[in-house]
């Protein structure tokens, strides 16, 4: 599937089913994948197949932030309108126009179109429609975004989707006037986690690479492998003639083309044979295999792959349970003194297939699954029980809204690591993520075994196969909600203590260095 075709909306019924009375919803944690796109690279051009896709509206009346006066003392926004340049027979300068002979409108490599633009601001309208309308988690009407928290990969399209899905979510009509810029958080690519970074993990590149040669080993020469080649390999170059997971265009390129055409208009759509139902399948079966097998077999692939992420995804949940609050000096608009500002009650992230599909492997809840379609969403919920508000020390679920109350309180690992009580010691998200609940005093645990994690993959519910194992780890009833104890427990496992440092040990290995992990052998 390429295009995601989203649900309806919950029913009553399914709230009362998805969203119990006695659980409390507390923080939630959206990763979306980017809109439609275009291919990545110029790809069966034979075929007829323009370079060039007439689908970015936003190409003709582009914004871009420029010094309004020589001292930079303020800033005026820069209007200006694209257009593409290519080469021409002689390789003088010539206009580049689309299959119908257009000159606007025309998008870069990779760039969101005009329907990606469209179904990520209609999944904003989703999350607006579940957690404003019908849950009630979040206000109706913002001043700020001082209890959100943005975030978006370096790549254009998954902030410009990040963007759209929080205009959808909040569009002019539920902003006050005087609603200030949002900030959306942002990190150089050698530190980026939010996606499976190859090209600055050394150690994780390998391994990519390594689990790539063995999916060309077991398929190059299979019968699925053969029929594809019936359909396409007289579209290949000469270069590389055979279909192949190796071969060029890679098997994935050919995947990333064929999605990308069957997302748009048909001024740019490849020979029907691309389209066979059966050859897609079996592309998406093997394109799996070789991108996240991985995440399923090897503790290591977990651990450089996404494991960085997902502690701070359960850092977070770790500190609204236990420490009455999430703050993030980085997302806060004002002083950027976490604990000064509220308590954030909604991430969303703007990231890619391959972090959704690394989200949900790394915990085994991608089994038998297809690659992710645009506009994909993974929702990491956190509840607590509603009937036992006393979370920490008597405290109520009130009293940790209030920044002054919460504030004074000193995080758990405050008290592990002998930090005192002053706030001022109170340690880091990332200390607290990365420090295993096994460390943790009982009466803490205790705290993570009355909140329950929840994760929808498009909405629906994800069964986590650690959590569904064992009675005490579920909701009884209900064993897609996971205790945060033994949540954390799974993730605890492949949380890397220092990511930069890991990226370059074990170099040269092989597909399992010292200490790795089947997933088997982890209690998955």
């Amino acid at each position: 599937m390429t295009t995601l075709i989203p649900r309806e909306a919950y029913s009553p019924e399914e709230l009362q089913r998805l969203y119990p009375k006695d659980l409390k919803l507390q923080l939630v944690q959206v990763f979306l994948r980017h809109g439609e796109r275009t291919p990545v690279s110029s790809r069966f051009q034979n075929t007829g197949l323009s370079p060039y896709w007439p689908y970015c509206g936003v190409a003709r009346r582009m914004v871009q932030m420029a010094a309004g006066n020589q001292d930079l003392s303020s800033w005026n926004g820069f209007q200006w309108r694209r257009k593409m340049e290519a080469f021409g027979d002689n390789d003088e300068a010539i206009v580049a126009t689309g299959a119908g002979g257009e000159i606007e409108a025309m998008c870069t490599h990779g760039e969101l179109t005009d329907k990606g633009r469209e179904t990520t601001y209609a999944l904003g309208t989703r999350l607006r429609r579940l957690y404003v309308d019908q849950l009630g988690f979040m206000p109706e009407i913002k001043s700020d975004t001082e209890d959100m928290y943005l975030r978006a990969t370096p790549i254009p399209r998954a902030l410009e989707s990040l963007q759209q899905a929080f205009w959808g979510m909040y569009p002019t009509s539920a902003r006050t006037q005087d609603f200030p810029p949002p900030v959306i958080v942002a990190r150089s690519v050698s530190e980026e986690t939010l996606f499976p970074n190859e090209g600055n993990c050394r150690r994780f590149r390998q391994l990519a690479r390594l689990f790539a040669d063995r999916a060309a080993t077991r398929w190059n020469d299979s019968e699925q492998m053969d029929y594809l080649n019936k359909l396409w390999s007289k579209h290949m170059p000469e270069s590389s003639p055979k279909v192949a997971v190796d071969a060029h265009p890679r098997l994935s390129g050919i995947m990333d083309t064929i999605n990308a055409t069957d997302a748009h208009g048909p001024a740019t759509r490849l020979p029907s044979e691309f389209y066979d139902k059966k050859g897609r399948a079996i592309l998406d079966r093997i394109a799996v295999e070789e991108w996240f097998a991985g995440y399923n077999e090897s503790s290591e692939y977990r651990k450089l792959g996404i494991g960085a992420l997902m502690g701070d995804v359960v850092d977070r949940m770790v500190s609204t349970a236990v420490d009455g609050g999430w703050r993030s000096e980085s997302a806060a608009s004002g002083s950027g003194i976490p604990e000064a500002g509220k308590s954030i009650k909604f991430a969303m992230s703007g990231c890619h297939d391959t972090t959704l599909a690394a989200i949900l492997s790394s915990v085994g809840g991608f089994q038998d699954e297809s690659w992710p379609p645009f506009t994909s969403s993974v929702a990491i919920e956190l509840f607590s029980q509603a009937a036992s508000n006393n979370i920490d020390a008597g405290n109520t679920l009130e009293e940790f809204s209030s920044p002054s109350v919460s504030a004074k309180k000193p995080g758990v690992l405050s008290s592990l690591l002998g930090g005192g009580k002053s706030a001022s010691k109170q340690p880091t998200p990332s200390e607290t993520a990365r420090t295993p609940a096994t460390s943790f005093p009982e009466e803490t645990r205790d705290t993570l075994r009355k909140h329950y994690v929840r994760i929808r993959y498009n909405d629906r519910p994800v069964r986590i196969p650690g959590c569904a194992a064992k009675a005490e780890n579920h909701l009884p009833g209900d064993d897609t909600f996971c205790t945060l104890d033994a949540f954390k427990e799974i993730v605890d496992k492949f949380t890397p203590k220092n990511w930069q440092s890991e990226c370059v040990a074990n170099l040269g290995a092989g597909l399992h260095g010292p200490n790795d992990e089947a997933r088997a052998a982890s209690g998955f």
